[in-house]
């Protein structure tokens, strides 16, 4: 079966990033949202990103114009129901994901494959939310979506061998690197990284160091572009606080457990540059 049409549905920061990838790359694309509010600033947060983009010489108008001609927004699930490929990007809760695909199983016809661009949560368990478990698999694309150039997919034990080899062949249309990985919780990119960031949130919470000092630290000490505070607010401190979550509860690993301050900060709506405050502030 050959992708020629991709539904998106979710149109949040993953969800509008991996829309505008794959209408970049010259898939037909519906961007399927729960508001007309969620939509239109999914949408205008494509047209930003495209804008910046051809002020870095990255594209051009012409470029800009087509994308956005390929690029359909609805809030009607039903909109998506004639697509080749549908990838849910919505809030990462297992409860609403499988609601969603027993959903999608239903209105998308058989050989569609559907898609999950979950960070943490168990692939396999959506499947089998659905009458078709074997078309179900993960593409999890990192945070920014245009930017960022891994995309991991993810197996299941219900995947089918032809599935696999479509999303492969998908991903690496999207001018992806493709890493292969087991459907195991936080798959490789988050299980190694998510402790990472904990351990600097309780290095600061124990008074230790000031964020300024740790962040430097692993910048110029291990030569990373960014600290790990920074990366922290750049994820969203709600999103690594559920994956955190998940991940520990699944694995029972303490190394997953969330630091007081972190939850702290969730609750009082500090959720990184995404809300303008996190461990930094932002304009």
């Amino acid at each position: 079966m050959d992708i020629t049409k991709v539904g998106v549905v979710g149109s949040g920061q993953m969800g509008s990033g991996i829309a505008q990838v794959c209408a970049l790359s010259g898939y037909q694309t519906i961007l399927a949202a729960r508001s007309s509010s969620s939509l239109d600033r999914g949408l205008e947060n494509i047209n930003s990103a495209l804008l910046r983009a051809i002020a870095g010489g990255w594209i051009t108008e012409e470029v800009k114009s087509a994308t956005l001609a390929r690029i359909h927004g609805t809030t009607k699930i039903e909109d998506i129901a004639d697509c080749d490929l549908v990838i849910e990007a919505i809030v990462e809760n297992m409860e609403e994901k499988k609601k969603l695909f027993a959903e999608l199983d239903r209105l998308c016809p058989v050989p569609a494959i559907l898609a999950s661009n979950t960070s943490c949560l168990s692939v396999t368990e959506m499947a089998l939310a659905t009458e078709n478990p074997g078309r179900v698999i993960g593409l999890h694309f990192f945070n920014p979506p245009p930017v960022m150039a891994l995309l991991e997919l993810i197996t299941t034990v219900v995947s089918s061998e032809e599935t696999f080899n479509i999303a492969r062949k998908f991903a690496e249309s999207l001018k992806k690197t493709v890493v292969v990985v087991k459907d195991t919780p936080g798959f490789i990119v988050n299980r190694l990284l998510i402790p990472f960031l904990l351990d600097a949130i309780w290095l600061l919470e124990s008074g230790l160091a000031t964020k300024e000092d740790i962040d430097t630290s692993m910048v110029l000490g291990c030569n990373q572009p960014m600290g790990p505070l920074r990366i922290a607010d750049f994820i969203g401190l709600d999103t690594l606080n559920n994956v955190a979550d998940a991940i520990c509860n699944e694995l029972d690993d303490v190394r997953f457990a969330v630091p007081p301050i972190l939850r702290k900060m969730v609750a009082a709506g500090y959720l990184g540059r995404k809300t303008g405050r996190g461990f930094y502030e932002y304009d």
